[in-house]
C-alpha cells in the first residue's frame, strides 16, 4: 500500500468543495484527521479520535511522530511518518491535524498545517510567545482555516452556569477571581523529555513551567471566568516565579491579572504541594463565591442560604471543531480566544529566570526519580495569596524575593521597623501607609501584615471602620441596619500628600512626619492627617516608638469617626491605633490594677482604660498556620540580619489623660488597638483636629510588671 492510498479515502470528498451544478449530492465525507505526537498525551487523542471513529464521526488517516507507535496500537490503514511535513508531502492534505507535541514546536506546525490548508487542533499551551500567536493568528486568518486550542476544561457545561449564577446575582458584587493549583511533579517528570522544565532550548523559546503548562487550565480557566478571552481583555500582568526543582522554569509562583474592565486574577500555583488536589477557580462575591473544579466539572456554591454541589458535562472540543466546521458553530476555545492566555504567557517569558527557593525551606520527600520538593507551608501560602490578592513577595514570604521599603527605621545599626506605603494593598483592603515588619533590637519580627486570618490587617498603622460611612479599615463593614459584617464598595485609602521634616531636624532624623489625605471611594479627600513616628533606643535591649496623629476635616463639614462599637456591635470599637502581631505562642497580656495587682487575659484587659498595657510571648520563627516566617527580615539585603525569633515584650503607654479604652484579641487573632470612637463616635471639627498619641516599647525577653513600670519610669512616658 502506498503512503497516498493509506492517507487518502478513494473517491471522497473535500468537506469544503462545492458539488457542480446540477450534480447529485454527494454522500458527506468523514473529516479526516490527521494526528502529530502519539505519546504523552498523544495517547489520550488516540483513545478519543478511535471513540469518534466507531461513531462514524471521523477518519484517523495518518499519524506522525519520530518515535512510531507501538505495532497493533493503530488501525492497519493509518499512515505513519516521521514528521508533519513528511505527512503533508505524502498529500491530499488531512482536512484537521492535531498537535500534541512538544511546547516549541507548536507555532511552526501549526503554520506547516494552515499552508497546506488544513484546520488545527493544537495543545496548549499554543505558542511559546506573543510574537508566534500573532503569526498563527495571521496565517489562520489569510487561510480562512480554524484553530482550536485544548484547553479541555473550556468546554465544560458549568462555565456558561456559573456565568448564569453571577448575573443572577447570586453571589453579590465580584469582589475578585482566584485561581488555586497545588499539585506535586517528582524529578523523572523533569526528565521525561529535553524540552521538560525549560524555558528555552538551544535558542527556542519553551516557557514551560507551573502557570503556562502543567496548570496552564486553571489560569486558562479564570481568565475565561474573568471575561479575559483576547490580548485586549488583559490590562497587566504581574509575575512572581519561583523554583525548588532544579530547572530553569518556575514550579511555585503567583500570577496577578488584572482585566480591561477591571476585575483581577490572582493565580497561585505550585508543583511542590505536599500532596495532590484537584485545582479550581474560585469567583468571590459580597454575598457568596462560587468555586468550580475544573478537573471534575463540579462547581460548589456557598452562600447565606448553604452550600450546593452541581456536576456538569463537558463539551469535547475536538467535536466543538468539526461542528464549527461543518456547520459553523462557533469555537469554545479558537485562537484568538486564548489572547489574554498568551498574554500571561509572554509575561513569563520576558519575566527574570525563576528564583530559587532556599533548601531551608523545603523537604524532599520520596526516592530516586519518584523524589519530589515540599515548599513548607505552601498550602496556606497559596489560600493567603488568594484571599490577599497578594504575591510572595508581597506577603513578605521568606523565601520570596525582597520588595524594598519607601523607608527604614533604625537605631545603632538596627534595622527596626519599615515603613510601607500601602500601594500594594487590594482596594478592598482600603490602602493605607503602615510598619511592617517591627522588630526588636535582636531581630525578632512582633507584626504581622495580611494574615489569613484578616488580610486587611497591616501591621502598626492608624485605621477606622466608619469616616462618614466610608470604611478605612478593610474588609467587611459592620452596619447597624443589617446588625451584622457586610461587604459593601465603601473602601477609602489613605496617602501620603508630603513629608515633613519639623523645624531644626534633618530628614534623617529618627522621626518621620508625614501629611496625609484619607480619600473616599471616589477619590474625595474626606480628612486630612497630621502623623509622625519617633523612634528613640530604650536601654540596651528595648526601643520606644511613639505615634502622635491629628485628624482634621478635609473640607468645611464636621467628619464623624466612628467603629463597628459606635455602629452597635458590642465591644467591637476597634478603630484608631492599632498593632497587629503575629502568631504568639505563651502569650500574656495585662495592665496594672487599682490596687496594685493586674488585670490579666483578654476578658479582663478587653475595654480597659489603663496607663498601659503589656504583651509579652515567644515569637517564633515559622508561623504554624502558613509556613511563612514571622522573624524573616523582609528588607531586603543591606538592612539588617535575618532573626532568630524568640521571646520579646511589647508594652503600650497611652498618653496623660487618655480615656480610649484598650482593644485586646488573644485567641482569635493575636491584636492591640487603642479604641478612638469605643461606643460613640467622635466628631472631627474644621479647626478642631482629633489628636491622638501613643508610645510602645519593644523589648526582648519576658519582661514582668515590675520591669514594665521600671522601663516606662525610667524612659519616660508619652505625656
Amino acid at each position: 500500500m502506498t503512503q497516498q492510498s493509506a492517507f487518502a479515502a478513494p473517491g471522497s470528498t473535500a468537506p469544503h468543495s462545492a458539488e457542480g451544478p446540477g450534480s447529485a449530492a454527494a454522500p458527506a465525507a468523514r473529516p479526516r484527521i490527521a494526528l502529530v505526537g502519539v505519546h504523552g498525551f498523544g495517547e489520550r487523542h488516540l483513545a478519543n479520535l478511535a471513540r469518534l471513529e466507531a461513531s462514524g464521526a471521523v477518519e484517523l488517516v495518518a499519524v506522525a511522530d519520530p518515535n512510531p507507535p507501538q505495532d497493533g496500537k493503530l488501525a492497519g490503514a493509518v499512515a505513519v511518518f516521521a514528521t508533519l511535513d513528511q505527512l503533508l508531502a505524502a498529500g491530499p492534505a488531512p482536512d484537521v491535524v492535531i498537535l500534541a507535541t512538544p511546547i516549541q514546536t507548536h507555532a511552526p506546525l501549526a503554520l506547516s498545517a494552515l499552508a497546506a490548508g488544513c484546520d488545527v487542533y493544537v495543545e496548549k499551551p499554543p505558542v511559546a510567545s506573543m510574537a508566534q500567536f500573532q503569526e498563527v493568528a495571521a496565517a489562520a486568518e489569510a487561510s480562512g482555516k480554524l484553530v482550536q486550542v485544548g484547553f479541555q476544561s473550556i468546554g465544560s457545561l458549568a462555565l456558561p452556569a456559573i456565568r448564569r449564577s453571577i448575573e443572577s446575582g447570586e453571589i453579590g458584587e465580584v469582589l475578585g477571581l482566584s485561581a488555586q493549583g497545588m499539585w506535586l511533579r517528582t524529578k523523572g517528570y523533569f526528565k521525561r523529555s529535553r524540552w521538560a522544565g525549560k524555558r528555552s532550548l538551544e535558542g527556542t523559546d519553551v516557557v514551560d513551567g507551573v502557570a503556562t503548562n502543567a496548570l496552564a487550565h486553571a489560569v486558562a480557566t479564570g481568565l475565561h471566568m474573568a471575561g479575559a478571552h483576547t490580548v485586549a481583555d488583559v490590562a497587566s500582568v504581574e509575575t512572581d516565579l519561583y523554583r525548588a526543582n532544579n530547572t530553569q522554569s518556575d514550579d511555585t509562583s503567583v500570577i496577578r491579572v488584572k482585566t480591561a474592565a477591571g476585575q483581577t486574577l490572582l493565580c497561585g500555583l505550585t508543583l511542590c504541594a505536599p500532596e495532590q488536589q484537584n485545582p479550581s477557580v474560585t469567583v468571590h462575591g459580597t454575598n457568596g463565591e462560587i468555586t468550580f473544579f475544573y478537573t471534575e466539572d463540579q462547581v460548589v456554591t456557598t452562600t447565606a442560604a448553604g452550600e450546593r454541589r452541581e456536576t456538569f458535562g463537558r463539551t469535547d472540543l475536538l467535536e466543538n471543531l468539526l461542528a464549527a466546521r461543518n456547520a459553523g458553530a462557533p469555537l469554545l476555545c479558537g485562537l484568538a480566544d486564548t489572547g489574554a492566555f498568551t498574554s500571561v504567557l509572554e509575561a513569563i517569558r520576558t519575566a527574570p529566570d525563576p528564583q530559587e527557593i532556599g533548601a531551608e525551606h523545603i523537604t524532599w520527600e520520596g526516592e530516586g526519580d519518584d523524589a519530589h520538593p515540599v515548599v513548607h507551608g505552601i498550602p496556606k501560602l497559596i489560600e493567603r495569596a488568594a484571599k490577599a490578592q497578594a504575591t510572595f513577595a508581597e506577603l513578605g514570604v521568606p523565601w520570596a524575593r525582597s520588595l524594598p521599603p519607601v523607608r527604614t527605621l533604625e537605631l545603632a545599626g538596627h534595622t527596626v521597623a519599615d515603613y510601607q506605603d500601602g500601594s500594594r494593598i487590594r482596594t478592598v483592603s482600603s490602602p493605607r501607609p503602615y510598619l511592617h515588619p517591627v522588630r526588636t533590637l535582636a531581630g525578632t519580627v512582633v507584626t504581622d501584615h495580611q494574615p489569613l486570618d484578616h488580610v486587611w490587617h497591616l501591621g502598626v498603622g492608624v485605621a477606622l471602620q466608619d469616616v462618614d460611612g466610608v470604611s478605612f479599615w478593610g474588609g467587611r463593614t459592620y452596619t447597624r441596619a443589617a446588625g451584622e459584617y457586610v461587604w459593601r464598595p465603601d473602601h477609602g485609602t489613605i496617602v501620603r500628600t508630603e513629608q515633613r521634616s519639623p523645624a531644626g531636624q534633618s530628614p534623617g532624623a529618627n522621626r518621620l512626619a508625614e501629611s496625609l489625605s484619607w480619600n473616599g471611594p471616589d477619590g474625595a479627600p474626606l480628612l486630612t492627617e497630621q502623623r509622625t513616628w519617633t523612634w528613640a533606643a530604650a536601654g540596651s535591649s528595648a526601643w520606644r516608638l511613639t505615634l502622635d496623629f491629628a485628624l482634621s476635616p478635609a473640607g468645611d463639614h464636621p467628619v464623624s469617626l466612628g467603629s463597628p462599637g459606635s455602629n452597635g456591635r458590642h465591644q467591637g470599637g476597634y478603630g484608631g491605633f492599632f498593632w497587629r502581631l503575629p502568631e504568639c505562642s505563651g502569650a500574656t497580656v495585662w495592665t496594672p490594677g487599682a490596687t496594685g495587682e493586674t488585670n490579666t487575659g483578654e476578658a479582663a484587659v478587653h475595654g480597659s482604660v489603663t496607663p498601659w498595657l503589656a504583651w509579652s510571648g515567644n515569637f517564633s520563627t515559622e508561623k504554624s498556620d502558613d509556613g511563612a516566617d514571622a522573624s524573616t527580615d523582609a528588607s531586603g539585603p543591606g538592612h539588617g540580619s535575618a532573626s532568630s525569633g524568640g521571646p520579646a515584650t511589647l508594652v503600650f503607654v497611652a498618653s496623660e489623660g487618655s480615656t480610649d479604652p484598650w482593644f485586646v484579641r488573644v485567641d482569635g487573632y493575636p491584636g492591640v488597638g487603642q479604641s478612638l470612637a469605643w461606643d460613640a463616635p467622635v466628631i472631627a471639627e474644621p479647626g478642631a483636629p482629633v489628636r491622638r498619641s501613643v508610645s510602645i516599647y519593644i523589648a526582648d525577653g519576658i519582661l514582668g510588671t515590675e520591669d514594665v513600670e521600671t522601663l516606662i519610669r525610667t524612659q519616660g512616658d508619652n505625656s
